[in-house]
């Protein structure tokens, strides 16, 4: 009568070989290419009142120094800047019907968890950092990923919508108390 190997080596043996194997396997993808990330900016999916896509633009003069998310009014576009003053992400927006007076500001609340927007879709991660005209204004990026829809007529909407993932960028970068630097 043949020897039987009790389960448990079995078990053993085959965790062992797995284990080899997936060695062996990161071994090789590690000696293959590697991807690299573009530095080119995002552009929202067409809209008809999608902001006009174009070349990643260099961070406005006067937009101040150090650590801060710079927000062009004219540009309709944000800069995530780091403490060296480079630029570590640029992309469009779409922004609201109620824009922000130019000047610096602090991002204070913030919220994650989707909640139903002026505009009345589903956003998550607002960064608010100022209010205007009664009216609160923040980044943040629809659930769905989509534009959002053309404003009704005299609506007052402070969203400034994001691209899904620059809105996560955005979540990363500015926390409570980081500078948001607004210009014309």
């Amino acid at each position: 009568m043949p020897a039987r190997f009790p389960s448990w080596a079995w078990v053993s043996g085959l965790t062992v070989g797995a284990v080899a194997a997936v060695t062996f396997l990161a071994v090789q993808a590690d000696q293959g290419p590697h991807p690299t990330v573009s530095a080119t900016a995002r552009t929202p999916s067409a809209h008809p009142s999608s902001p006009k896509p174009s070349a990643p633009a260099a961070v406005p003069s006067g937009s101040g120094t150090g650590r801060r998310v710079v927000y062009s009014l004219s540009q309709k576009r944000v800069w995530l800047v780091d403490a060296s003053d480079a630029a570590r992400r640029t992309f469009v927006v779409w922004p609201g019907t109620v824009s922000p007076d130019p000047g610096t500001y602090e991002v204070g609340t913030r919220a994650e968890d989707p909640i139903r927007g002026s505009d009345g879709v589903q956003i998550e991660r607002v960064v608010y950092f100022t209010r205007e005209d009664g009216v609160s204004v923040a980044f943040s990026n629809a659930v769905d990923g989509s534009s959002p829809p053309p404003p009704a007529p005299g609506a007052k909407t402070g969203g400034i919508r994001l691209p899904k993932a620059d809105g996560a960028a955005m979540w990363a970068f500015a926390t409570a108390g980081t500078t948001v630097a607004v210009v014309g």
